[in-house]
């Protein structure tokens, strides 16, 4: 039912339907969010699988995930573990996150830093002993996806969020998800400080996050549950230093 409405709506995507700078990520994101604005896809209709979605798009799986990442980390659909991808009603508010903090100040992503680093922490290690081979596909094709946009010199801060959240999946644990997505767009706080031009200079910076994401990876992949914690402790922390770094700068 979902394929045929998403065939009506023209979603179908051509290279004339891609945006000036827009990555294939964030084209098959808007269409499928287009389609949720406008009706197209209404509050319980199922979108089509991964597969028709790759057929329908025609990007790759990963492409796919990535966008409906994005979707899941706005509230918009919800994955159902064995049966597919559904479309959530509207929320009764915005989706951004902790009311009481503030993205302009550096002082409030450290605060959210170090909450993140007390759940992640968590989360890492679990997803070290739970996690599926699907789910650790995820993580690698999001690792994956972030030094692909890194090396086109294209925003990586959506596929470093879909990393994060790739884990927290992995626990098997819902609450994880639900948590991140509570922190909203300050869960990656460069998105906020910088815009995508910006980010494309940082190529030093995003070295660095790179070696903390694959360390993560690995000890997931090998299931080592030890590890998991510490490269996330490592990464989250490093993290604080940096931002740290940024308030001494002024």
């Amino acid at each position: 039912m979902a394929r045929g409405v998403v065939q009506q709506s023209g979603a179908r995507v051509g290279a004339e339907q891609r945006k000036s700078g827009e990555t294939l990520v964030e084209m098959v994101s808007r269409r499928l969010r287009e389609a949720i604005s406008s009706g197209t896809l209404k509050p319980g209709d199922r979108l089509p699988t991964e597969g028709g979605l790759t057929q329908e798009y025609d990007v790759s799986r990963t492409v796919i995930r990535e966008a409906i990442a994005s979707l899941r980390a706005d509230g918009l659909v919800e994955a159902r573990h064995g049966v597919g991808v559904f479309v959530l009603a509207p929320q009764a508010g915005p989706y951004d996150g902790f009311r009481s903090a503030d993205p302009n100040k550096i002082s409030s992503l450290l605060e959210m830093l170090e909450l993140r680093a007390a759940i992640e922490i968590e989360a890492a290690g679990l997803a070290a002993i739970r996690r599926s081979p699907a789910q650790e596909e995820a993580i690698l094709e999001s690792y994956d996806e972030i030094d692909r946009l890194k090396g086109d010199g294209k925003p990586t801060v959506e596929a470093d969020r879909a990393f994060h959240l790739a884990i927290a999946d992995s626990t098997s644990n819902p609450r994880f998800r639900e948590f991140l997505q509570l922190i909203g767009k300050q869960m990656i706080p460069r998105g906020l400080l910088a815009d995508g031009d910006n980010e494309r200079s940082s190529e030093e910076y995003l070295l660095q996050i790179q070696a903390e994401h694959l360390r993560i990876a690995r000890a997931i992949s090998d299931q080592d549950e030890g590890a998991a914690r510490e490269a996330m402790r490592l990464h989250l922390k490093g993290s604080q230093q940096r931002y740290r770094h940024f308030i001494k700068r002024g």
